[in-house]
């Protein structure tokens, strides 16, 4: 039995799960799981890269366990985040997270002294967001200068990762077009844009296709979990992947990647960088098969997680889902995207004070709280796709929703109801579906994108949900 393991990081967990082809269909099973949460270091929120890497190797190790030894394996992670090598290759400084307050008021700068807000989308095609990996640069510009004075090298996440298991050292489109650093058309670096911006040019060097195989395990890392084999790098931002995942027909429709964020959107041929564009912040991320993701980041499940880890997991997320149900005749609606429910010392406390700011009745109990949440979750997608549509000029008759968040069903009805579109929820292990894809395409396994996606379509079942 052939198998390829996917790796795949979320904000809140990560997982390795294995697949097969077994009667024309694709077959998964998890074997390992582990948590993931940012740690406060030095008054910031950064991540424990030596941690999350040990976990890589504790499922890896749990493979050779079980004799399910993959072929080829791929990472995939959020995007945006990266950690700057000294000349040894040794990561310089904390891994500062992308929730973290340090990008407070850098894109203001940008804008004042580098390039106008207008004129960086026309360049990138990106949505402004604050933890951007180019504001990101400009807060270490700013605050820790000596980080780039020391840097050789600057690796996205998972390609970090990767590179720690197979010696090479290579960024991938897919994660890098995340940064708000590429030209979008020409799906590369905006050398002139870096330029401008005074970031060291070395740091950015030729980026990889998504499918590429970056080599195998070095020896090292072979001799400790027990096996080797092609480290592929896949779609390798989260968001990529599962996009491929999608099981849409000839490419088109509207998909929600659902999960911590809500990444909401459509596929395209070629980035989309008019003023219409900006006027709704949308961004044109990289794609497998250097497509454009045409989609808006919402908060997303992100605020229901924060909720329920607030409540000390008291309650399952079907039982926060009753409470809301309960409650569905509360009116009160938040902006999922306002700044302050990024990362909240207390989510319901932030839900409450936009309430009391925007003069709407504050919920008081819990189930007011959780349908709060979820109305104004899907009355957010609807204002999504009304733009989305106005900007193509064209009509859509469903949504497909992939994701850990398609099994909310109260959700999905909700997106239902407010759109007035047929929503299809399915496949749930969207992003690792993809990262496999990426491998089955990089071994010639499946001819082309539009083979992967009926692959899916064959081998997991999609729930309708009516308008």
């Amino acid at each position: 039995m052939k198998y390829y393991l996917a790796i795949d990081f979320g904000a809140s967990s990560g997982r390795h799960i294995l697949a097969s082809i077994q009667d024309g269909k694709i077959v998964l099973e998890e074997v390992y799981r582990f948590k993931n949460y940012l740690d406060e270091r030095n008054g910031h929120l950064c991540w424990n890269i030596d941690r999350l890497f040990n976990e890589i190797k504790t499922g890896l190790k749990k493979c050779a366990e079980m004799g399910k030894i993959p072929s080829s394996m791929g990472i995939d992670t959020w995007g945006v985040d990266f950690v700057l090598l000294d000349k040894d290759n040794k990561i310089i400084g904390d891994t500062v997270a992308y929730r973290d307050s340090r990008t407070d008021g850098i894109p203001e700068k940008v804008y004042a002294n580098a390039i106008s807000k207008e004129d960086l989308y026309a360049k990138t095609g990106i949505q402004e967001e604050s933890f951007n990996t180019i504001f990101q640069f400009m807060a270490v510009k700013e605050q820790n200068p000596e980080y780039f004075e020391a840097a050789e090298n600057m690796l996205f996440l998972p390609c970090y990762f990767s590179y720690l298991l197979s010696g090479q050292m290579q960024n991938e489109y897919t994660i890098a077009s995340t940064s708000g650093l590429l030209d979008a058309s020409a799906r590369d670096w905006d050398m002139d844009l870096i330029k401008k911006l005074g970031l060291p040019e070395k740091l950015f060097t030729k980026l990889a296709a998504p499918t590429s195989k970056l080599g195998e395990f070095t020896k090292e890392i072979a001799d400790e979990v027990g096996f080797n084999c092609d480290v592929i790098l896949p779609g390798c931002h989260d968001t990529a992947s599962a996009v491929l995942a999608v099981p849409m027909e000839n490419s088109e429709g509207v998909y929600i990647s659902s999960g911590t964020w809500s990444l909401m959107g459509v596929e395209c041929e070629e980035p989309i960088c008019t003023k219409e564009s900006f006027a709704e912040n949308l961004s044109n991320e990289g794609g497998v098969g250097f497509r454009i993701r045409y989609l808006k980041n919402i908060m997303g499940l992100w605020i229901i997680q924060s909720i329920k880890r607030e409540l000390n997991d008291e309650y399952s997320f079907n039982d926060l889902e009753q409470m809301a149900r309960a409650n569905a005749d509360f009116g009160s609606v938040v902006n999922v995207n306002d700044k302050r429910f990024l990362a909240p010392k207390s989510m319901i406390e932030a839900i409450k004070s936009y309430c009391t700011d925007t003069n709407q009745k504050v919920p008081e109990s819990i189930g007011e709280v959780m349908q709060c949440a979820y109305v104004s979750l899907a009355k957010c997608y609807d204002t999504f796709v009304k733009s989305l549509e106005k900007i193509l000029g064209r009509k859509y008759e469903s949504i497909r929703i992939v994701g850990g968040g398609c099994q909310d069903g109260y959700l999905n009805e909700l997106t239902a109801k407010e759109t007035g579109k047929t929503v299809y929820a399915g496949p749930i292990e969207a992003t690792a579906l993809g990262n496999i894809g990426a491998q089955l395409l990089s071994d010639g396994s499946v001819s082309d994108i539009e083979a992967v996606r009926a692959l899916i379509r064959e081998s997991f079942p999609i729930k309708t949900i009516n308008a």
